[in-house]
């Protein structure tokens, strides 16, 4: 058998394998992000995270309930005393001064269940109130981190389209330049053209070869980023099966939506600010708690021989710990401000934001017209120039202005045509009441 041969076959095969082209559509994209992407998952975590936080504050409703078994020996004479009195076993004979100050060593097991149950919590209950609006606000952040992401994929999608827009002008581009090379060779033995113009049309077919690499190479880059949004394998090369088209949107002059996900996190942000300082404030309010447990004993492992139970409530009130309470006091009404502020400035900014897509999306609008033309315009020229030049007609330096020009104006449509298309999802973004 002749590995020689077999060897580079296999190998030849793993790197087709390895760069194997995956048709995809933009709805599988989408998709596929919504069901697998880390960052739309990381907000997911952050959303469990603010549930758990406030599950934590059902202690302000709920009891606490504990129960233990413990089991010790000893000879300490208030002890002994106390376990025996506790295991209902003592005797006259017990209260002999010798026997008190001498004990014998005494055994005792204790099984209690005790209860605590929080009556008046007024900080715990405004604590509750400000965990259930951070959630509720992290919620919205994971609404808007999503709406995010879909943004990331309609961008990434069409650079991965325009990419291979870009590749597709310059097979074209280079075709067009090796017929023109052809051209030039027979025309230069024939002596019509001399040995500049041949050289001239070499160089411009390597340029255009070199854009042709660089082409491919930005195939594989955009390629590898759509894998990541989705979470996917890196080696494919994926290929949209959408064209890279201008699409019709149209747009009404507005601002920034409060409705909007990101925005109305901040608002319900603010009232959990509000809800912790008034807590701060309720901490110098007293608190009352109620209180059980019910015990049992004996000088035996896991027996109850002898019970017992005590119920009782309790009014506590720190009248003063230092100055803890107003330092926090002051720090969340600062807090607060700072809320309200920073959700205005965001505000502000997001109007901002929108205003200048707007002036960006009429600007791709109407460039894109004018793009349209040109590129039919350098068409035509281009087909003029090369039949001129076929008919020995046309300088060669012309030609290669001509076919240069198409390039590049094929080029600019799309590149406008991606601006446009994004422009306006960009704008569906912020624009978003949601």
């Amino acid at each position: 058998m002749n590995y020689k041969l077999i060897i580079p076959l296999l190998f030849a095969s793993f790197l087709s394998n390895a760069q194997s082209t995956t048709p995809i559509t933009k709805k599988e994209v989408l998709a596929k992000v919504q069901k697998n992407n880390h960052t739309i998952k990381i907000a997911q975590q952050n959303v469990l995270m603010a549930k758990g936080d406030y599950n934590q504050t059902n202690a302000v409703l709920l009891p606490n309930i504990t129960f233990s078994h413990t089991g010790i020996t000893t000879t300490n004479p208030l002890m002994a005393f106390g376990s025996k009195l506790n295991q209902e076993i003592l005797s006259a004979a017990d209260f002999n001064p010798a026997l008190l100050n001498n004990p014998d060593q005494v055994q005792n097991f204790a099984t209690k269940i005790e209860v605590q149950q929080p009556l008046l919590n007024f900080d715990g209950l405004y604590q509750r109130k400000a965990a259930k609006l951070k959630w509720d606000a992290t919620q919205l952040q994971a609404t808007r981190t999503q709406d995010y992401m879909l943004l990331e994929v309609e961008k990434a999608y069409m650079q991965l389209q325009l990419a291979y827009k870009t590749v597709v002008v310059l097979e074209q581009a280079e075709k067009t330049a090796l017929e023109n090379k052809r051209l030039a060779n027979n025309a230069l033995k024939q002596g019509y053209l001399q040995k500049a113009d041949v050289l001239a049309v070499d160089v411009r077919v390597l340029e255009i070869q070199n854009q042709l690499q660089t082409g491919k190479s930005n195939i594989e880059n955009a390629s590898n980023y759509l894998s990541i949004l989705m979470n996917e394998d890196v080696s494919q090369i994926l290929k949209p099966t959408d064209e890279l088209t201008a699409t019709i949107t149209t747009f009404k002059a507005a601002s920034v939506s409060e409705n909007r996900a990101d925005i109305q996190a901040m608002n319900l942000a603010s009232e959990a600010y509000q809800k912790m300082h008034k807590a701060n404030k309720m901490a110098f309010l007293p608190r009352l708690n109620a209180f059980g447990s019910y015990e049992l004993y004996d000088n035996h492992i896991f027996q109850g021989r002898a019970n017992g139970y005590l119920v009782g409530a309790q009014l506590s009130w720190k009248l003063l710990e230092g100055s803890k309470r107003f330092g926090k006091k002051a720090k969340s009404q600062a807090e607060y401000d700072k809320s309200l502020l920073q959700k205005e400035q965001y505000v502000a900014q997001s109007n901002l934001e929108l205003y200048k897509a707007s002036r960006m999306f009429k600007d791709a609008k109407s460039n894109l017209k004018l793009s349209e033309l040109a590129l039919k315009q350098s068409k035509e020229v281009l087909r003029t120039r090369t039949n001129r030049f076929q008919q020995g007609l046309e300088k060669t330096t012309d030609l290669l202005l001509a076919e240069t020009q198409y390039s590049q104006k094929q080029l600019a449509y799309y590149a406008t045509v991606f601006k446009h298309n994004f422009a306006g999802a960009y704008m569906q973004f912020l624009m978003s009441d949601q």
